[in-house]
């Protein structure tokens, strides 16, 4: 019986190569929009956070989010995407 491969992704925030279940997703769509894809499914570009406020925190000091992305993302933005982190 073989193993089943478990999809692994890079924390932006810590660097640390966790499980894409453990992750939230941080999409841009192709009209530029920025959210939070706790799905996983939407369309776009991606980059994945831990479900950490530190994570988040780093990852918005070092603008790790903003390259990965390709563009650059609002400081309400970032507020909201931590409220929506803090409830998850």
């Amino acid at each position: 019986m073989a193993v089943k491969k478990i999809p692994l992704r890079k924390c932006t925030g810590c660097s640390q190569m966790k499980d894409k279940r453990e992750l939230v997703r941080v999409v841009r769509s192709k009209e530029g929009e920025v959210s939070l894809d706790l799905v996983g499914k939407k369309p776009g570009r991606g980059a994945y956070i831990c479900k950490d406020i530190e994570c988040l925190k780093q990852a918005r000091k070092a603008k790790r989010i903003e390259r990965a992305l390709d563009c650059t993302i609002s400081p309400e933005l970032y507020d909201l995407m931590e409220k929506e982190i803090e409830n998850d």
